[in-house]
This record gives C-alpha cells, structure tokens and sequence, in this order.
C-alpha cells in the first residue's frame, strides 16, 4: 500500500515564452527538490512545472521514480477516496502548476466538455482528453494578463475609431455580444496585411482620443515585439478583452470557452484535468486552430475585469486560522494559501479527497501520523484522503494545495 504522504520530483517544460535560465521561478522551484538531476540550463526557457499525474508530463514519486498516475491506479480508493472516484473518476481531478512567463501565451480559450469530447474523438493526438479545462491563476508576484471581456461599452468606444471601423458589419450597429463574436471573427480571418495595416493606423491614433484605454497604444508595440504586426491575436486582446495587472495573492478564474493570455509574471495554476487548447492569436499562422470552431465556442462571461478576479476567503480547513481558500464557481478543486508567520503553526483538518502541495517561500515541517517532513521552498507532496497535517515555521513559510473532495 502506498504511503499517504509522498514527496514528488516534478518537471519543467520549456516553451518559448517562459522566463530564461535561472530568471524562471518554475525552474528554481523544480531544482530545489533533492536527488532528482535536475540543472537550470542558462540557454533554455522554462515555462511550467507540473506537480500532477497528466501523462504529458507526471510527477514523480521521490522515493522510488514511480509516475504519480501508476501509484494512484494502484492505489485509487485509499489516495483518491471513494467520494472523490465516484464524482471525477479514478484520476487525480486536478492539475497544478507553477508558471514563469516572460512574454504573452497564445491567445487561447479551453474548449468545454462537449466540445472537448468531441474535438478528442476527432483528433486524439491533438486534444488528448474528453475533459473541460477551468482554471485559476493566483499571482506570486506582479502578473500581467489579458482574461475575459471588456464591457461592450467600452469595446464599441474603441471600434468607433476610424482605423477599426473596417472590421464593423454596420457603423451605426446595435453592439451586443453577436456584434463581438463577428468583430472576433473578422479581425482573425483578416489577412495579414489587413492586420498589420490596421495596427499601424491604430498606432498614429492621439492617446487621448482612447480615455482610460490610453493603455492600448502603450502594449501595442510591446506585443508587436514579442509576435509580429501581423498576429490578430494582438488586436483581440487589445481592443475586446480585460487587461489587468495583479499582485501577490491576487487571483483569477477562467472558465470554459473564455478567452485569455497570460502577459507576464508567476503564477499558481490549477485547472480541471485536461491539457485541451485552442489557439487563435500570439502564435504562428501554421499554431492556429480553426476560427470558426474558436469563435463558435466563444462564451461572454465574465464582460468586465471586476468579474474576472477571485477573492480569497478564510478557510474552515486551517484550525489556527493561518489558511485562505480560493474558491472557484466548479467542482474539481479549490486552493488552500497557508501563510506561517515566524513561530507560527497550523493544523489542516483530513480532507475527503487528494491534495497536492508546495512551499513557494521559506521553510519549515510538515507532520502526518506520527512522520515528519522537511519543507523547503519547491518541495512538492501528494497528500491522499483523510489525512490531517501539521505545519510549523521558525522563520516563515508560504504553502499552496490544491484539494478535491
């Protein structure tokens, strides 16, 4: 029988618009777990650790190399619980992740179950699961980000401007959500000169004819650096989406068929267990998935940045009162922030289902039945079913977990 508690060796995948070498905080993190091999190459980026069990990339058991998904087939009733198989299946429900991103991701929503189902029995090799793909992102630091749409009001404002006039069905049109999803369209089946041409007018705009969009022109050439004056992507999240620059501890929820991506900064995700995408934008023409499937998808909440965020509330899981929950509006997961203070300590109550965790800052021990373990930061555990655990700090420590029951 599998031990309940199991530290785990993850892994970095190196996409290009992660942070390079040692600026990435997902690769210090990764290398922080002992006995693994795992060395920083200054030459590489390094995007995503994965701290689950998705056959793309699983965790590890520490102690014995087992792949995380192995240890949980062998073992699904006593680590996953029986609630937990019974609602999600006899796979860990979630994925966590650390990201570092130095420049933006494609412009992308996550299709939802049915379209999910559908595009794997298709493409199989593409969209490797049937599952839809909510997520949150909560931040570590300053992250920068495109998620979601701006309210039609402030869209329309903008399309009145002469240069993006073109991509209106009518000038005088009634803007509601049907107008934006053919605006969408439009300006991602545009031809790369109509593109290009279109941003170059934009950019001769005066800053204030824009009001409190002035931020636009500022990002412009920003993005146009990082992809080129001919990606439609860049207009998209310009022009209709939330554009929002968070702090440590602030959080977002993405759900199904929403369109986001992420600019800059690290960040805790967790998404529902699924590694389906579609992308339209920042990204090669030969990278982008059908426009007609993306825009059919497309879905309109949330329609203001307000909406977009995700509080943290007091956790009832933390006995001492040291724990925040994050808690998105679906059901495979929410996320514990347990913050130890010097001499602090806290006790997580059993939870009905798995849990995965990391320390992202300071030091300090981890106790479960009668066991001890060190936490330093980028240690990595999977915690099964009814299992309490006790953590304490001398000099500070920041966990996240992410929870199914």
């Amino acid at each position: 029988m599998a031990a309940s508690v199991m530290q785990l060796n993850c892994s970095c995948n190196n996409y290009p618009w992660g942070k390079k070498g040692k600026e990435s905080l997902a690769a210090r993190l990764c290398a922080k777990t002992p006995n693994t091999g795992f060395k920083i190459d200054e030459e590489k980026e390094y995007a995503e650790m994965w701290m689950g069990d998705y056959p793309a990339l699983p965790a590890k058991v520490l102690s014995t190399g087992e792949d995380l998904h192995q240890v949980i087939d062998q073992n699904q009733v006593v680590l996953l619980g029986q609630r937990c198989i019974d609602k999600f299946g006899a796979n860990l429900p979630f994925l966590p992740k650390i990201l570092s991103i130095q420049k933006a991701l494609t412009l992308q929503i996550h299709p939802d179950k049915q379209l999910s189902s559908r595009l794997h029995q298709e493409n199989p090799q593409q969209f490797t699961d049937p599952n839809h793909k909510p997520e949150i992102a909560v931040a570590l630091g300053p992250f920068e980000v495109f998620a979601g749409w701006k309210p039609n009001h402030d869209i329309q404002e903008l399309f009145n401007l002469a240069p993006l006039q073109k991509f209106l069905p009518d000038k005088h049109i009634h803007f509601n959500n049907e107008t934006l999803k053919g605006i969408t369209q439009a300006i991602l089946e545009a031809s790369d000169e109509t593109i290009a041409d279109t941003q170059e007018q934009l950019a001769k705009v005066p800053k204030e004819s824009l009001g409190k969009q002035s931020y636009v022109l500022d990002l412009l050439p920003r993005l146009q650096q990082q992809y080129s004056k001919q990606d439609p992507g860049i207009l998209v999240a310009l022009l209709a989406m939330n554009f929002l620059t968070l702090s440590a501890n602030d959080a977002i929820y993405v759900p199904a068929d929403t369109p986001h991506a992420y600019l800059s900064g690290d960040i805790v995700e967790c998404m529902a267990r699924s590694n389906n995408i579609l992308n339209t934008g920042f990204c090669p023409r030969a990278d982008r998935d059908s426009v007609k499937v993306f825009t059919a998808a497309l879905t309109f909440s949330p329609h203001n940045a307000k909406d977009v965020l995700l509080s943290a509330q007091k956790s009832t899981k933390g006995q001492m009162g040291k724990t925040m929950v994050y808690q998105p509006p679906m059901s495979e997961f929410d996320m514990l922030k347990i913050n130890l203070a010097g001499g602090d300590k806290e006790v997580i109550e059993a939870i009905e289902g798995p849990s995965v965790l990391i320390s992202t800052k300071g030091s300090g021990k981890m106790e479960s039945k009668g066991e001890a373990w060190d936490l330093q930061e980028g240690y990595v555990f999977f915690v099964g079913a009814g299992t309490e655990l006790s953590f304490s700090s001398q000099d500070g420590m920041e966990i996240y977990s992410a929870y199914a029951e």
